[in-house]
């Protein structure tokens, strides 16, 4: 089972239809759940995908239009009732911050989990969690009112032990973690082994690129460089380029020349208009430009 996937709980635009729910994914991280932005259906979809609320310790929020966040007071009402425990960070705008407090104050001012608010600024960028493991950046987004996006990239992870040098040399436990984070080895009679004569190079770390509502906007490909996969708005296809430019929308194609210039490894669409009876257009233009695009859809499962 992969540390770290990619849940799409709701891939749609403003308007929710029989196709598609509003924006809302789920990052599975190492067991622990991070929920980016939260449409109507968040919870509902969250329990046909067996996502467990008891695990779900973030939420961030790109932007305060309704598709983005106005499944959050149910969610949040719906964890006091499971009687969660811990800790839930929403991250967000200040005024989302006030908003989101005073009706959680209103409606559910009992509840067993602490609620806590960390104030994203959208002018700039900036590290909203920095984890042992984890960081996520947030970055600003060109769209109507202000939006960020959101970066997961995992931390370097430690190399693999030798067993075989190990045993042969019988290393002291205590000395193993050192060892792991490239620390070389003397034993007790003076002999010097490098790092490299006792690990195998680690395993590669995996990075997650969320562009939420925005202009198409070559100026954000330095914060999604080389991601390994990128997930990027294309409300309209190619025949709506006017109208996603008024909108402050992007299309498919300009997506995928954002991943192009990104040299990020895989593209995710999403946030599909529904005027579009399917996104077939919208993936044969894209996959145009950068072949490895996906089309995102509820229930779809990716490991990073």
């Amino acid at each position: 089972m992969s540390d770290f996937t990619l849940n799409i709980l709701g891939c749609g635009s403003a308007t929710p239809s029989l196709r598609h729910l509003p924006a809302c994914q789920v990052v599975d991280f190492r067991g622990q759940l991070m929920m980016i932005d939260c449409g109507e259906g968040a919870q509902l979809s969250m329990r046909r995908q067996g996502l467990k609320f008891n695990r779900l310790s973030h939420i961030f929020i790109s932007h305060l239009h309704g598709d983005h966040c106005l499944g959050l007071p149910g969610l949040l009402s719906t964890l006091a009732l499971q009687q969660k425990g811990g800790t839930l960070t929403v991250h967000t705008f200040a005024e989302g911050a006030e908003m989101f407090g005073k009706i959680m104050d209103f409606f559910c001012r009992e509840r067993d989990y602490e609620l806590k608010f960390n104030i994203v600024d959208p002018s700039k960028p900036s590290v909203v969690l920095d984890t042992p493991a984890l960081t996520v950046e947030a970055f600003p987004l060109r769209h109507r009112i202000p939006c960020v996006g959101y970066v997961m990239r995992e931390k370097p992870k430690l190399r693999h032990l030798r067993g075989d040098m190990v045993k042969f040399l019988d290393i002291p436990v205590a000395r193993l973690h050192s060892i792991k984070e490239g620390a070389d080895y003397t034993t007790p009679d003076g002999r010097l082994f490098t790092n490299e004569q006792l690990t195998k190079p680690a395993d590669p770390s995996a990075s997650y690129a969320y562009c939420s509502d925005t202009l198409y906007d070559p100026s954000i490909v330095p914060y999604v460089s080389g991601v390994d996969l990128l997930y990027h708005e294309a409300t309209y296809a190619d025949d709506a380029t006017q109208k996603a430019r008024e909108r402050f929308h992007s299309t498919a194609s300009q997506a995928a020349c954002i991943a192009r210039d990104a040299n990020a490894r895989r593209l995710l669409l999403g946030h599909f208009s529904k005027a579009y009876n399917d996104e077939l257009r919208h993936l044969a233009e894209a996959q145009s430009i950068f072949p490895d695009t996906l089309i995102a859809n509820e229930g779809m499962t990716i490991s990073l």
